[in-house]
This record gives structure tokens, C-alpha cells and sequence, in this order.
């Protein structure tokens, strides 16, 4: 963290916050916006906007400017997250629906990483995205169930390879809408909705959009297998209880892929399901995962508790 630094501008025409940059290389443009816009940043005593142009002569004040590494989660002990596992090499977590694995920025808390780095601080610099603070992989928000975290850099890097490789075999259980008489595979090439603020994946080959638009996605192919394990029924509404494998990673895989066969997840708004009052969240759980131990190399299975949505 840079703070209580002073300069003055030697030439002008130039940007406030190229100036900034310049001068102090270890920050970023996303940390001096921030600190140009909290007034951290004075020239010649007065606030001013990040694209200020300099005439030359100012003296430009820093109060506070974040460098780039400072750009990891902040701990937050208000979060508790309960622990399913943990060894020297790695920590496994069953996040609660309504819940972010990950901040967004380095001020935000709440999250189950600002928890995880409040009791393993060791974990807040790995892996190639900071804000992660080790996290091999992430689920939605909305979606509750089992979190890797790495507690070394070659933990981090082995289960990442894993990953990478496919080999990881990952386990969710999904309540849908109706009635799911036999289990199958789904494979779709997924793409962002690029019509849409905010993510939302469909299919490559079956959508709205012209031919020129779906040029310029990329696909991404996903592979998912369900299976019918248990039925309900709430409020004269029929419910399947679905177990469902995936190897690949795509974003709202699961969840896009069962709407798109007509198989609806339980209050997932965003994919066509009914509205729910006073739940949080969707019924997606990540239940278990199986790979090879980074440390040891065995063959491990790490399991979650049931949701109650799933105890039918």
C-alpha cells in the first residue's frame, strides 16, 4: 500500500491517472480510479477527476493507493463456512446457498474466501486469480454445496492440473420441476447471451440470434449426466430428485443444460423455473468430488452433508 506520498507534475498534457501510474508502477487503473474517486488523491489540495489533465508544476498528493498486491481478499471472521476437510495441503468447505465463493474487489466482505482467510491467512496469496485466495474452482452464488481450497502453491497447481485435465469427477444433486422418468446424458455447445446484462448461457445452435452474432461467440462443449434418484411431491406439484455428474466446467452448466431439456431447477428464476417464496437460492448442490490427492496422490473422495430440499 502506498500512502502519504508527494510529487510534484515536470511536464504537462498528461492524464492525472497516467501520471499516477507512472510514478508509482507497482498500483494499477483500477486502484487509482479508486483512489482518484475517495478523494485519496489531491492536486494542489483539491480533489480532482482521474482524467484531470496535468499543465505541469502541480503537486499532486497521495493519501492511500492500493498496489496490485494488494489485491487479495480482505479476512472477514463474521463468516463461518463449515469445514468438511482439512489436511496440510488442502481445505474443503460446504458453502451455503445466497453465499459468493469469491469478493468481486478487495473491500468487499462476506464472502466465503474473506471467511476462509480469516482462519487460514495462508491461503490468501495462491493461485493465478488473487481474489480467489486459492479456491480451485468456484460455484454460483445461488448454488450450495462443496468448495476445493488449496492451502499450498503445489496443492493449488496440482488439483488446477486436474481440473484442467477433466479428470475430476464432480457430483451435484438438482431438484427439478415434474417428473423425470429416466436418466440420460445432455451435451450442448453453451454460449453467453450476448443480448443479455448478465450471464446467462444457451445453446450455440438453438437460439434467437442471427447468424453473424453466433460467429463471434466461442463455444463452449458440455457434457452432463443425470439420473432420477428420488420423487416428491409439494403443494400438488411433482418433483425429481436428480443425481448429476459432470466432468467439464462450464458457467451454469447444470443449470442451463437441465432447462434446456425441459428439466427446470427448483426456484432457478434465471433459467425459466417458478419462483419460490422465502427460499434462498436453487436446489443445486455440489455434493462430492473425487480426485487424486495433491499431496499423496490417492485416490480421494470428499463428500457433502444432504440439503434439506434433498432429504426426500
Amino acid at each position: 500500500m502506498i500512502e502519504d506520498r508527494t510529487f510534484t507534475v515536470q511536464e504537462g498534457g498528461v492524464r492525472l491517472d497516467a501520471a499516477l501510474l507512472l510514478m508509482f508502477p507497482s498500483s494499477t487503473r483500477a486502484f487509482v480510479r479508486e483512489a482518484v474517486a475517495d478523494g485519496a488523491v489531491l492536486v494542489d489540495g483539491r480533489r480532482a477527476a482521474k482524467g484531470m489533465k496535468l499543465r505541469g508544476g502541480e503537486k499532486v498528493e497521495v493519501r492511500e493507493l492500493a498496489e496490485e498486491r494488494d489485491n487479495v481478499a480482505a479476512p472477514d471472521p463474521s463468516v463461518h463456512v463449515p469445514c468438511v476437510f482439512e489436511d496440510e495441503s488442502l481445505l474443503a468447505y460446504d458453502k451455503p446457498a445466497g453465499m459468493p465463493v469469491q469478493p468481486l474487489s478487495r473491500r468487499e466482505l462476506g464472502t466465503m474466501m474473506n471467511g476462509v482467510v480469516a482462519v487460514h491467512p495462508e491461503c490468501a496469496p495462491l493461485g493465478d486469480r488473487p481474489l480467489m485466495a486459492g479456491a480451485i474452482h468456484r460455484i454460483d452464488a445461488d448454488t450450495s454445496g462443496l468448495v476445493l481450497v488449496a492451502r499450498t502453491a503445489e496443492a493449488f497447481d496440482a488439483l488446477r492440473g486436474q481440473f484442467a485435465a477433466q479428470t475430476v469427477k464432480k457430483t451435484y444433486l438438482a431438484l427439478v420441476e415434474g417428473t423425470v422418468a429416466a436418466g440420460g446424458t445432455l451435451e450442448n455447445d453453451l454460449v453467453h447471451d450476448p443480448t443479455l446484462p448478465f450471464c446467462r448461457m444457451i445453446d450455440l445452435h438453438h437460439n434467437r440470434l442471427t447468424r453473424a452474432q453466433c460467429a463471434e461467440l466461442k463455444p463452449l462443449h458440455a457434457v452432463t449426466a443425470f439420473n432420477p434418484i428420488g420423487f416428491t411431491t409439494i403443494e400438488n406439484e411433482e418433483r425429481t430428485l436428480l443425481e448429476v455428474t459432470i466432468f467439464t466446467g462450464v458457467t451454469h452448466q447444470i443449470r442451463a443444460q437441465l432447462a434446456l431439456a425441459g428439466m427446470h431447477i427448483v426456484n432457478d428464476r434465471l433459467y425459466g423455473a417458478f419462483a419460490v417464496e422465502n427460499q434462498t437460492g436453487h436446489c443445486l448442490h455440489a455434493l462430492a468430488a473425487a480426485f487424486r490427492h495433491p499431496a499423496s496422490g490417492e485416490a480421494t473422495e470428499i463428500r457433502t452433508q444432504l440439503p434439506q430440499w434433498a432429504r426426500i
